[in-house]
């Protein structure tokens, strides 16, 4: 029995499923999974010592990679000083000021703990600026595990074929409709069978929770424009994009202004981390300035806004990394669709800048209902296969493969080899 088995074993005993997050389980590939003691640039090294390429990045934020040498830096020097005070600090203001600069339509900012919280939140305060209740998600993204929002969502609700989550009352989510994803008339039809009730249409930009679904054109724009005709909110989740696919993430690749953003992991380096903004007559409304009661002790902890400025001052100061990482990504992925095509498969890889998924499936994926036509049969060998020969990739068909700017082209060149050895 290896390490990481018996550490699984033991896990099991006292933690729900031996993991503390479901898609860590490896449940949906047949798997144990691998418990990870270190990390490096683009690679993980297992309990066992075993090393991986990694594709994951602790689910996108890693942006420069594991332990950035800036990133440290910074942690270290800011846990010298205390870990925690649950009081205001300067790196806060610093911070808050970063994510004003870089994201043109936040005008202020809140910090939060987690993208679900930052997207709980946005939606309290969409709800209070609007007067209205009722919100329109869509299928198959993902915003986080709170009530109201576990209705035909992403990641791993999707991965486990679960409708939603025992547990929620009916009540909670009574005001969340449900579109299907690059489907403009049917949030159109959401509207008029809704007049004067719906708040705000939260989206995933990018839908990167049925694994990388993009926007057809058009759609987006058709979200602002509805929005703004019927007096909602438009909420863009960015938990994975924000600061991914550029300084102002997926707003700034399909020049769409949202009203209200929301923030996850990346902007804290990997730590628990998240935020909610946008502009700023709807961001007054949240306590103490206004109405809409949100608060957190540990929000905006200085270790964690200590390693999130540095890795967004990093990439502020030095944009020409995102045109490099975006670059790389773009050979990555049309390498991966070449390999396909050349060994006559039928699958087809999703890709926008560091972002991409390999869909088991012959069906062009544009939203929910053609990304569950992939075989995760399929996908469950093909990712066993890549995990025993030193490939980190996430668990499960519906989730992204990630890049970083600490990805070499060594690297990149296993993967591909490994990818064109399996479909061969």
């Amino acid at each position: 029995m290896t390490r990481s088995e018996e550490l699984f074993e033991e896990a099991k005993k006292y933690i729900p499923g031996g993991v503390n997050s479901p898609v860590r389980a490896f449940g949906s590939i047949g798997s144990t999974p691998r418990f990870i003691r270190s990390g490096s640039g683009g690679h993980m090294t297992d309990e066992d010592g075993l090393e991986y390429v990694d594709f994951i990045g602790s689910w996108g934020p890693m942006l420069l990679g594991h332990d950035r040498e800036e990133v440290r830096e910074s942690v270290l020097d800011a846990v010298s000083r205390g870990l925690s005070f649950g009081a205001a600090t300067e790196i806060e203001v610093r911070m808050a000021r970063l994510i004003c600069e870089m994201v043109p339509s936040i005008e202020m900012v809140r910090m939060v703990n987690s993208g679900t919280e930052a997207v709980m939140s946005a939606i309290r305060v969409a709800r209070g600026f609007t007067g209205r209740d009722k919100i329109v998600k869509f299928d198959g993204c993902y915003h986080g595990h709170s009530d109201g929002l576990l209705v035909r969502a992403g990641s791993g609700v999707m991965t486990a074929g679960a409708p939603g989550s025992l547990g929620v009352p009916a009540g909670c989510t009574a005001d969340t409709l449900t579109a299907r994803y690059n489907d403009l008339a049917n949030v159109e039809a959401l509207f008029a069978e809704n007049p004067g009730q719906i708040a705000a249409v939260i989206v995933e930009p990018v839908a990167a929770n049925m694994g990388v679904v993009l926007p057809e054109e058009g759609f987006l724009p058709g979200l602002r424009e509805l929005c703004t005709e019927y007096g909602a909110l438009l909420i863009f989740d960015e938990v994975i994009t924000g600061f991914r696919l550029g300084p102002d993430g997926a707003q700034g690749w399909f020049g769409v202004t949202p009203d209200l953003t929301t923030f996850g992991k990346i902007i804290g380096a990997g730590m628990p981390v998240g935020a909610y903004g946008g502009r700023r007559e709807i961001m007054e409304l949240v306590a103490p300035l206004g109405g809409v009661y949100q608060a957190g002790t540990l929000s905006g902890n200085p270790v964690a806004m200590a390693a999130g400025y540095t890795q967004l001052s990093l990439m502020q100061k030095y944009p020409e990394w995102y045109e490099e990482l975006n670059a790389k990504a773009d050979r990555f992925f049309t390498s991966m669709q070449e390999i396909l095509t050349r060994c006559g498969k039928p699958y087809q890889v999703s890709h926008l800048g560091s972002l991409g998924c390999l869909f088991f499936t012959a069906e062009t994926v544009r939203d929910y209902d053609s990304a569950k036509t992939s075989d995760t049969a399929a996908f469950a060998r093909y990712c066993n296969f890549m995990l025993n020969h030193g490939v980190y990739l996430a668990p499960a068909q519906f989730e992204a493969i990630f890049l970083s700017a600490a990805h070499t082209e060594e690297d990149l060149t296993k993967f591909l080899g490994l990818l064109e050895e399996y479909m061969k």
